[in-house]
């Protein structure tokens, strides 16, 4: 079995207007808070708006769930007694008049002086899946072979459709801010590990970034743990929408690891331009109407889904998750994306709705 791990971005919303509040430092010293930030479970993020949490290593579906919960809980219960929320939510569906400060790191720092802007319209949050790679070499083939599929990650886990109050048109405005930093979108296809490596060095030695760790694709080598680390997806609405795409991930590695050590050649039809196309096209309209497939062809969403599914399935059964996540990508299907619920929300009973969606003090419906 391969491991696994989520780490997961939130926004701390005013309790009365919605609007992101620079709470981290409060929350983080509410009592309870402490052994978890000892255990780097719960992490500062860019902005004094947002908190991140991490799982523990995981093993099962069922675990990475429950971490995920007990996770949640701690930070709503600190929120709520500090007068503000954890929202769920790729972005911020109102912004505040002025800026929120960032956090007072000297890495953060550096960033506000060299892109201001961006860092104060950086108020989205993300998830990202670490899953286990034997070694580096065989974690750049994983790459190159799942890098064809992130366009659909991106369409499942799509939450982020309003900016400023208003509806943006699109399914993951997360993705669309995120665009603009200077190393992002899905990933090219590389040679091998040399070559991955003598990238990644080419882009730091460019004085363009400061470190690897603004090297933001969709999906890269972690350098600090044995993984492959996901970034495409918005940060879900609940921890079943999180566990649907860990358990996809973790079988898409899993799939890319047996295809290589049986030689198969990986999919290359989609050159980088087309997965760049395919990437805005995916954000735009999440799971409403057509995906570009692996192959650089248009289908129906439901197609590509369903191929996806068929993609994964023998790695899924040796993992014991096929009931599972077969059973929560159809209620995706049945229900919509996050985004879709989002704007359901919005249109039956406005911000308050929305607001009692994103921060889960009412079910998603």
């Amino acid at each position: 079995m391969i491991t696994l791990g989520v780490e997961e971005e939130y926004l701390l919303l005013d309790s009365a207007t919605a609007e992101p509040t620079p709470m981290v430092e409060e929350v983080s010293r509410t009592a309870g808070l402490g052994s978890l930030a000892e255990q780097g479970e719960v992490q500062d993020e860019l902005l004094q708006a947002q908190i991140e949490v991490a799982t523990p290593i995981c093993w099962a579906l069922e675990e990475v769930g429950g971490h995920l919960l007990r996770l949640r809980h701690a930070l709503a219960s600190a929120a709520e007694s500090n007068g503000c929320r954890i929202a769920a939510t790729g972005a911020a569906p109102v912004r505040g008049i002025l800026p929120v400060p960032v956090t007072r790191k000297a890495r953060y720092l550096r960033m506000e002086g060299e892109a201001r802007q961006l860092v104060d319209e950086h108020l989205i949050c993300g998830m990202h899946v670490h899953v286990g790679v034997p070694d580096r070499e065989t974690g750049v083939a994983v790459l190159n072979r799942i890098r064809v599929w992130l366009p659909t990650l991106l369409a499942m886990s799509a939450n982020s459709p309003l900016w400023d109050g208003r509806d943006t048109g699109f399914a993951s405005w997360r993705t669309i801010v995120f665009s603009r930093w200077p190393v992002s979108g899905p990933p090219p296809h590389f040679e091998g590990l040399a070559d991955y490596e003598r990238r990644l060095d080419a882009l730091v030695t460019s004085g363009v970034i400061a470190d690897r760790g603004q090297i933001y694709w969709q999906a890269r080598l972690s350098d600090r743990y044995p993984t492959i680390e996901v970034r495409c997806p918005d940060v879900q609405l609940t921890a079943e929408d999180a566990v649907l795409l860990a358990g996809v991930i973790r079988a898409l590695v899993t799939t890319a690891i047996a295809e290589e050590k049986a030689g198969l050649p990986p999919v290359t039809a989609s050159g980088t331009e087309v997965l760049q196309a395919a990437t805005w096209h995916a954000a735009r309209y999440g799971l409403n109407g057509s995906l570009v497939g692996p192959d650089g062809r248009p289908g129906s969403s439901g197609d590509v889904l369903c191929a996806l599914m068929r993609h994964i399935t023998p790695a899924l059964e040796d993992a014991g998750d096929l009931r599972e996540v077969s059973a929560l990508s159809h209620r995706l299907l049945r229900e919509g994306t996050p985004a879709d619920r989002q704007r359901r929300a919005l249109a039956d009973g406005g911000l308050s709705a929305l607001t009692g969606l994103i921060t889960g003090s009412v079910p998603p419906s």
